[in-house]
C-alpha cells in the first residue's frame, strides 16, 4: 500500500528544521548503504551529531508517529530513527529495494514499511521525484514540504536526478505489528470504515460488529 500523509509537519516546525539543518555537516550517503545500494546511491546524509540529531528527531519523528493515518496504516511496532538526506544537482539514488533487516546488533528490526518525509518545497528543486514501482505501474511522488509518503519496503524505488536546487528529506523505516502488506491494507480499510461508523452511528449494532472484527483481526495477526 502506497499512501500519502498530509500535514505531518507544520510550517513553524519546517522553519525550525531548516534552521537546524543549515548548520549541519553532511557526508557521502554511501557510508550507510548496503552492498547493493552502494552501487546506485549518490546523495549526502547528515552526520548524526547527538544534540542536533536529537532535536531534529524530536520534531520530525515526534510528529510522524503521532499522525493518525500513519498509526492506522503502518501499525508500527518498532520505528527507526531517520536518516536526513540531501540531494543537490547531479545527485540521485538508483533503483533499489530497502534492506530487509536493519539496525545495529541488539537493536535489529525488520523493515516492513518505508517512509519519506519531504522537508523541501517542490519549488525548491527540479527533478528529484521519488519513483516507486507498484502493481499499478510507476508512481512519481514529489510532495509539499511537511507531507510524507509510506510504501512497502519491499518495493523497487529510486530518486530521480536533481537538476537544480536542493532536495531535503527524512527517511525512516518501521517494523509493523502485522508483517503481511495485504493484511495491513485490509486492516487500514476496516479502520477507516470503523471510524466513519463511530462518527455517524456509534450506537448501532453494525458499528459494534465492525469495531470488534477490526480488534480481533489485529489480535489474530499481530506479532509482538
Amino acid at each position: 500500500m502506497l499512501l500519502t500523509l498530509s500535514g505531518v509537519l507544520a510550517t513553524e516546525q519546517l522553519q525550525q528544521i531548516r534552521t537546524l539543518m543549515a548548520g549541519a555537516r553532511f557526508q557521502d550517503g554511501r557510508l550507510s548503504a548496503g552492498r547493493e545500494a552502494n552501487r546506485v546511491k549518490h546523495n549526502e546524509e547528515m552526520v548524526q551529531e547527538q544534540e542536533l540529531y536529537t532535536r531534529l528527531n524530536n520534531i520530525v519523528m515526534g510528529s510522524l508517529v503521532q499522525h493518525a493515518v500513519y498509526q492506522q496504516a503502518v501499525l508500527p511496532h518498532r520505528v527507526a530513527a531517520p536518516f536526513y538526506a540531501r540531494y543537490v544537482p547531479g545527485m540521485d539514488y538508483g533503483d533499489h529495494v530497502d534492506d530487509p533487516v536493519m539496525g545495529p546488533m541488539g537493536q535489529r528490526y525488520r523493515s516492513d514499511v518505508s517512509t519519506t518525509v519531504f522537508l523541501s518545497s517542490p519549488e525548491d528543486y527540479e527533478g528529484g521525484e521519488l519513483v516507486i514501482r507498484s502493481s499499478f505501474g510507476e508512481q512519481r511522488i514529489k510532495l509539499a514540504a511537511g507531507d510524507a509518503v509510506v510504501y512497502p519496503s519491499s518495493s523497487t524505488h529510486h530518486v530521480a536526478p536533481v537538476s537544480a536546487g536542493e532536495r531535503l528529506v527524512a527517511v525512516t523505516w518501521a517494523q509493523s505489528l502485522v508483517r503481511d502488506p495485504g493484511r495491513r491494507e485490509l486492516l487500514y480499510s476496516l479502520a477507516r470504515a470503523r471510524d466513519l461508523l463511530l462518527e455517524k452511528s456509534p450506537d448501532e449494532q453494525e458499528t459494534t460488529l465492525v469495531s470488534n472484527s477490526y480488534t480481533n483481526l489485529v489480535r489474530m495477526w499481530a506479532e509482538v
